[in-house]
């Protein structure tokens, strides 16, 4: 809980951070517009989010990669709804980890499925080592935890970075994925075929500021920005102020040169399972998402696309109902019938 404020703050900004004291992310308590800097009040934020609450409980997995011993933290989510015996394994994007995607769970549970949303390695509250990162290496972890979950059949959803992982792990798994979902999935292109390769040692390892993280989430968002959406600006610059910074900016380096170093455009036209190329038209990450993602579908062996006019980067967020009726309704449907039948 914060306690003091100091007296320059406009009486908006002091609810602001008594909400952000008390973990109250409601919309309609956070400014319409971010501030240009951030409030004297925002504090460091932990390596491993321990005060940050997670709306299920949250389980580790232990793993032991690179000879090392590393902690993968889960939520196990029941179904809420009748159970329709559907599995769905969800996969972040690279700015977040599971409990952003809360809404999204809850859908899910609420119609019936059981829901597996893992922090990868790296993310959220994980162990964060300084590895060399690949998609492999996030497979096999999935791969792992569902063994130990006894789980022999999982539908894969993957947003932004989540994507790429979806799309390798369909590759990698066939047997045990009924359905593969890619919601404005990034790395739609091979990089390394118009940049040259950088060292991620070599370099600076100062943190980003507020502003450059906040403009990084604002791309997001082609319209209105929303407002609640400041809370994951806050807790990743938090980070930022956290005497463990530079092991935190090593590892997020080295996740993000996965895009560069280990592509999944090949991926693509090697996954037989039933595919949903998913997305808002409007993606601020991607330049000319809509071909892209096009392309996308057009690899996959049995693949339909479905783009949201007008909507960005995060349609869970921008457009909730219908992204999520979307959702349930092509992982409801027959895994074995073409993807082209699924509505």
């Amino acid at each position: 809980m914060y306690t003091t404020l100091e007296r320059s703050l406009s009486v908006s900004w002091l609810l602001i951070l008594i909400i952000i004291g008390a973990k109250v992310n409601a919309a309609d308590q956070w400014p319409a517009e971010p501030p240009p800097e951030p409030p004297a009040e925002w504090g460091p934020v932990s390596a491993n989010f321990e005060e940050i609450d997670y709306p299920y409980p949250v389980k580790f997995l232990k793993l032991r990669r690179f000879d090392q011993d590393m902690n993968m933290a889960f939520m196990d989510v029941a179904p809420s709804g009748q159970p329709n015996g559907q599995t769905v394994f969800w996969q972040h994007g690279m700015n977040f980890y599971s409990e952003a995607y809360t809404p999204t769970i809850k859908a899910l549970a609420a119609e019936g499925f059981r829901v597996i949303a893992v922090d990868r390695i790296g993310y959220g509250k994980s162990s964060k080592p300084v590895i060399p990162y690949n998609f492999n290496f996030v497979a096999a972890n999935m791969k792992t935890l569902l063994d130990e979950l006894d789980i022999s059949e999982v539908a894969i959803v993957g947003h932004s970075m989540g994507g790429m992982v979806v799309s390798r792990f369909a590759m990698l798994y066939p047997d045990i994925t009924s359905h593969v979902v890619m919601v404005n999935q990034i790395g739609l292109t091979d990089q390394r075929q118009g940049r040259p390769w950088s060292d991620p040692y070599d370099a600076d390892l100062a943190p980003a500021g507020y502003r450059g993280i906040l403009a990084g989430h604002r791309r997001y968002f082609p319209e209105a920005w929303p407002p609640s959406h400041l809370e994951f600006v806050r807790r990743q610059y938090g980070q930022t102020l956290s005497g463990e910074w530079p092991r935190l900016t090593m590892v997020r380096r080295l996740q993000g040169g996965m895009l560069y170093n280990d592509p999944v455009v090949y991926d693509w036209q090697h996954i037989t399972t039933k595919a949903l190329v998913l997305g808002g038209e409007e993606d601020g990450l991607v330049a000319d998402f809509p071909t892209l993602a096009h392309n996308v579908a057009d690899q996959l062996q049995n693949a339909t696309i479905l783009l949201y006019p007008g909507i960005g980067h995060a349609p869970q967020i921008e457009i909730p109902d219908q992204f999520h009726s979307d959702l349930i309704r092509f992982l409801t449907s027959d895994s074995g019938a073409p993807a082209s039948e699924w509505e």
